[in-house]
């Protein structure tokens, strides 16, 4: 990993801790509960407390950092439509991408990931090292999701 990627990381994160949060405190409070066979699949890809999980629909998923947070996700992920974003417990899923298994099931993944890290902090440091290193598809923790979501969808 090159030298600048951490301390990179360590300037963004604590902005990214503080939106994150207040974003999850937000979808745990407005967003549903999953259904039986979503806590199926969240059992299925490693979730602990799917009971804790809360899925918010939303017309656009937010971005952190307006124009800031927007041009990374961009230069992460490609352009287009943010279709769904794990929270900790907390997922926003765009109002397109409703009913979609395979994307939901993705995004519980992340929520194992933070589960097994050990919260938003961990995770959030560690997603953001590997999406500057590798880049947003040849992540570690977007492989891991992505692996995990094919496999319970079968």
């Amino acid at each position: 990993m090159p030298w600048w990627i951490r301390p990179l990381v360590a300037s963004l994160l604590p902005g990214a801790l503080y939106w994150a949060r207040r974003e999850e405190r937000r979808i745990v409070r407005e967003g549903r509960p999953l259904t039986e066979q979503e806590r199926r699949d969240a059992r299925g890809v490693g979730v602990r407390v799917p009971e804790w999980v809360r899925v918010l629909p939303v017309p656009r998923v937010p971005l952190p950092g307006g124009m800031l947070g927007q041009a990374w996700v961009t230069w992460a992920s490609g352009p287009g439509v943010v279709a769904g974003m794990a929270l900790g417990y907390g997922i926003y899923v765009d109002v397109s991408a409703v009913g979609s298994r395979h994307l939901l099931a993705h995004e519980l993944a992340h929520v194992a990931q933070y589960e097994r890290l050990g919260g938003v902090k961990p995770f959030m440091r560690r997603y953001l090292e590997e999406c500057l290193w590798a880049g947003y598809h040849a992540a570690d923790l977007e492989l891991e999701a992505v692996e995990l979501a094919t496999r319970v969808c079968r």
